[in-house]
C-alpha cells in the first residue's frame, strides 16, 4: 500500500508537472465513501478555473495548494494513487491501473484537466481513501493529528531515544501510529527493523541506546533510499528484505533460510548467521 515515498513520488511528480497550471475541467466521483463531506458538483465548482500553486503532503496525506482555497486533500488508504496522463508515476499493485484501460479509469474518484490539456487524476480501486475539500488540510483531522514527518521532520536520535523510552507498547505498532511518526506503513516498519536487527515484538521502552541509534539510522536511510528512487522498488537495494516480503512460510528465503510467520512480519530462525550482500545478518530471531 502507499506508504511516505509513494506519496513523495506522486507530490514531486504534481510538482514537476502541474503547477503554474489553471484547472478548466473537474470530474468528481458520486462515491460518498471516498468524497468525503462535500457533493460532486460543489467540488467541482470550487475548484474549476483554479491554479495550482503547490503540492505539499504530511505522512501519506497530500493536498493540492490553490491559488485561493479550498485545497483538494487526498488521504491515500490502501490503495489511492496518483496518475499523470503521460507521465510515469510510480505504481504499486494494489493501485495499478493498466494503460490499456479507459481513461480517466473507472476507479478514478478526481478528475482534472488542466489549461495545457494536461490531465491528472486521483484513482481508489479499494475505496478505503479520503478525498477532501479543505480551507485549511493541515488544520483539521486526519493531517492535524499526525506526529512528525518521517522524512521532513526527523526527530533528533536523542530525542527519539527519550520518546522511546516512554513507550510501553512493542516497536512495531508504535512505528505504525501515524500519531507518533507519520508516513510510516508496515513495509518499511518491516524494512527498519530489519535493518536495525530489532524484533517487532520487543517493547520500545527496552531499548538500548545502541537499538535506538541503529533504529533512528535505518528510518533516515530507507526512507531517504526509497524516496531518491521515488518508490520504484525495482531500486530498492538487492539485501533489503523488501523483496522476500511475499514469499510464504516454507518457501526458501534469503539463499535458502526458512523464516516463520507473524502476522505480516517475517522472522530469520534463531542464531542465524549468514551475509546478504553487504548485510550480516545474526542474533537471534532477527526481524524482517
Amino acid at each position: 500500500m502507499p506508504e511516505l515515498p509513494e506519496v513523495e513520488a506522486a507530490r514531486r511528480a504534481i510538482e514537476e508537472n502541474c503547477l503554474g497550471k489553471k484547472i478548466k475541467r473537474v470530474i468528481i466521483a458520486d462515491d460518498n465513501k471516498v468524497i468525503h463531506g462535500i457533493s460532486p458538483s460543489d467540488f467541482q465548482t470550487s475548484i474549476l478555473g483554479k491554479t495550482i500553486i503547490s503540492a505539499r503532503r504530511k505522512g501519506k496525506n497530500l493536498w493540492l495548494e490553490l491559488d485561493s482555497p479550498p485545497f483538494p486533500s487526498f488521504q491515500f488508504g490502501m490503495a489511492g494513487a496518483i496518475y499523470i496522463k503521460g507521465v510515469a508515476v510510480t505504481k504499486y499493485k494494489r493501485s495499478a491501473v493498466k494503460d490499456s484501460e479507459e481513461w480517466p479509469s473507472k476507479y478514478s474518484k478526481f478528475f482534472v484537466e488542466l489549461d495545457d490539456g494536461l490531465e491528472l487524476s486521483f484513482t481508489d480501486k479499494r475505496r478505503f481513501a479520503k478525498v477532501r475539500l479543505l480551507a485549511n488540510p493541515t488544520s483539521v483531522s486526519p493531517i492535524s493529528e499526525l506526529g512528525p514527518d518521517a522524512l521532513l521532520e526527523p526527530m533528533t536520535v536523542d530525542e527519539f531515544a527519550e520518546s522511546l523510552a516512554k513507550k510501553k507498547i512493542t516497536i512495531k505498532p508504535l512505528l505504525l501510529d501515524q500519531g507518533y511518526i507519520s508516513g510510516i506503513g508496515n513495509w518499511i516498519a518491516d524494512e527498519v527493523l530489519y535493518q536495525a536487527r530489532i524484533h517487532p515484538l520487543q517493547t520500545a521502552s527496552s531499548l538500548s541506546k545502541e537499538q535506538c541509534e541503529a533504529l533512528h539510522t535505518s528510518i533516515k536511510e530507507v526512507i531517504e533510499k526509497a524516496v531518491e528512487v521515488d518508490a520504484d522498488s525495482s531500486q530498492f537495494p538487492s539485501y533489503w528484505i523488501f523483496h522476500n516480503r511475499e514469499k510464504k512460510p516454507g518457501k526458501a528465503f534469503v539463499d535458502g533460510l526458512n523464516p516463520t510467520f507473524h502476522t505480516q512480519t517475517l522472522y530469520l530462525p534463531a542464531k542465524v548467521h549468514k551475509t546478504v550482500g553487504s548485510v550480516v545478518l545474526s542474533t537471534s530471531n532477527c526481524s524482517c
